[in-house]
């Protein structure tokens, strides 16, 4: 008894592993071939030069300031008491400018989500309707590069291209 319920285990195993469809399909060839992925990444290159020239104005002008101490200090223009306070008030913008730095990283990163998350949507959804009309269980992502080795007959690449309207 123990012998039969354990080969109809394997058996009902075996025919449903046979039963499940799989394909494949490379998301990054497919971002690379989007428009709105070319129109975001030239809006975040346009946002961070905004963002970057603002941190370069201010780096400019902190370096002007302490190159002029500096000349008034060699020049003996300026008292050793009133060049260490200006000297304070230049580290303390230096400070502004490293905590501006964060920021830059920061509305980026929140810049970059705000325009790939609806490109990604778009993509996951195509590949979610294909993957359904193929009657697929599943299907990997070439792109992550953890896929080893697929059959070409599974990659369904060309089904999303054309199901996002890409030529």
């Amino acid at each position: 008894m123990k012998k039969t319920l354990i080969l109809l285990f394997a058996l009902v195993t075996a025919c449903s592993v046979q039963a499940q469809k799989f394909g494949y399909c490379n998301s990054l060839s497919l971002l690379s071939e989007m428009p709105e992925v070319k129109a975001a990444d030239s809006e975040l290159q346009a946002y961070q030069t905004q963002l970057t020239k603002k941190g370069q104005e201010m780096v400019t002008a902190l370096q002007d300031k302490a190159k002029v101490l500096e000349q008034k200090n060699a020049e003996g223009g300026i008292a050793p008491k009133d060049y260490e306070a200006q000297m304070l008030k230049l580290q303390e913008e230096e400070k502004e400018i490293a905590k501006y730095e964060q920021e830059v990283y920061q509305k980026l990163g929140e810049k970059r989500e705000t325009l790939y998350k609806p490109v990604l949507d778009k993509l996951n959804e195509a590949m979610k309707l294909v993957a359904q009309e193929q009657g697929m269980n599943m299907v990997f992502d070439t792109g992550s590069q953890v896929l080893l080795y697929a059959d070409e007959s599974l990659d369904v690449t060309p089904l999303v291209k054309v199901k996002m309207g890409i030529k």
